[in-house]
C-alpha cells in the first residue's frame, strides 16, 4: 500500500491525518544505525508530540477500568516510533501508571488471583521476548496488529456468545490461556488488559474488584518485564527522556479516569474502543 493511502484510511479512525507526522517519525528512525532506538528528537514536533500525548493519556486511562482503550495507545505508540520500539518506550510509561493505580485502588480486590495468573503469564512473556528478540520490525508490527484483533474477537464473543463465553471462561484451560496469551501480548505488544479484564469479568468480580485485581498483576508483570526490554535495547536514556515528556498525559488519564469511571456508561465506552481497535488492528496487519 502506498504512503497516500495509508494516511487516507487512518483518517477514517484517528482524526486529521496524525499518521502523516507518525510516518515522518518512522522515517527519521529508519535513518539511524540503531533502528530500535528511540531518539529524544522524536518529540520535537508539537504535532508528533500532540499525538503521543493523547496515547499516554490512553495508558492512564486504562488502569481505572477501562482496559480496552489501551488499545489506542499501543496503535499510536506503534505509528510514531516503530513497532519494536514502541513496546520499550510504553513500559515505563506503564509502570508509572500503575504505581499510581495501586494504592488508588489497593483497598479493592487482593493478590490470590494474581498468583493463580502468575505461572501461565511467566511462559507467555517468556514465549513474547525470544519472538521479540528474533523478528523485524515489520513482522513486529503485524504480530501486534494481530493481537489486537484477538483481543476485538474476545470482546465481540463476550457480547454475542455470553453463555457460551462464560461456560468457557470457567474452565481451567480458559484461565491458563487466558494467562498465556496475557503474558504473550503484554510482552509482544503491551496489550495483555482486555484479556485479563475478560477473564475476571467472567469470574463474576464485581468492577471495583477487578480493578484492584488487574492494578497488582499489572504493576508486577511490568515490573518483570523491564529488565526483558532492557536485554533488547528498548529502553535507554533516549527513551526515557521521551518518557519523562509524556509522563503529564499518563497523570491526566489516571485522574480522568477516576472521574469517569462512575459517569460513563461503560459498555457504550468499549463499543467505541472495540470499533476503532478492529480497524486499527487491521492496518497494523494488513496495512
Amino acid at each position: 500500500m502506498g504512503a497516500g493511502g495509508s494516511v487516507k484510511k487512518s483518517r477514517a479512525f484517528i482524526g486529521p491525518n496524525p499518521c502523516q507526522y507518525a510516518r515522518k517519525a518512522r522515517i527519521f528512525l529508519a535513518d539511524k544505525a540503531d533502528p530500535q532506538r528511540v531518539s529524544g528528537e522524536m518529540l520535537t514536533d508539537p504535532r508528533v508530540y500532540a499525538v503521543a500525548l493523547v496515547a499516554a493519556f490512553c495508558i492512564g486511562l486504562s488502569k481505572t477500568g477501562f482496559n480496552g482503550v489501551s488499545m489506542v495507545s499501543v496503535i499510536l505508540l506503534a505509528e510514531i516510533y516503530g513497532a519494536k520500539a514502541s513496546v520499550g518506550l510504553a513500559l515505563p510509561l506503564l509502570i508509572a501508571a500503575d504505581l499510581m493505580a495501586y494504592p488508588a485502588f489497593i483497598k479493592h480486590g487482593s493478590w490470590r488471583p494474581v498468583w493463580k495468573l502468575l505461572g501461565p503469564a511467566l511462559v507467555g512473556l517468556g514465549l513474547g521476548w525470544l519472538m521479540l528478540a528474533r523478528i523485524s520490525n515489520e513482522d513486529a508490527r503485524r504480530v501486534i496488529g494481530i493481537c489486537v484483533l484477538a483481543m476485538v474477537f474476545l470482546q465481540a464473543l463476550r457480547r454475542w456468545k455470553p453463555l457460551f463465553f462464560d461456560q468457557l471462561a470457567q474452565s481451567r484451560g480458559f484461565g491458563m490461556s487466558a494467562g498465556v496469551m496475557g503474558g504473550f501480548s503484554t510482552m509482544l505488544a503491551n496489550a495483555a488488559g482486555p484479556v485479563i479484564q475478560l477473564y475476571l469479568m467472567a469470574r463474576k468480580i464485581p468492577k471495583m474488584e477487578l480493578i484492584g485485581i488487574g492494578a497488582r498483576f499489572f504493576l508486577l508483570i511490568n515490573l518483570i518485564k523491564v529488565p526483558l526490554n532492557g536485554r533488547l535495547a528498548l529502553i535507554n536514556a533516549e527513551s526515557l527522556t521521551d518518557n519523562a515528556r509524556l509522563l503529564p498525559g499518563v497523570v491526566l488519564g489516571i485522574f480522568g479516569g477516576r472521574w469517569l469511571i462512575s459517569r460513563v456508561p461503560q459498555a457504550a465506552f468499549e463499543w467505541m474502543v472495540v470499533i476503532f481497535s478492529l480497524l486499527a488492528g487491521l492496518r497494523l496487519s494488513f496495512g
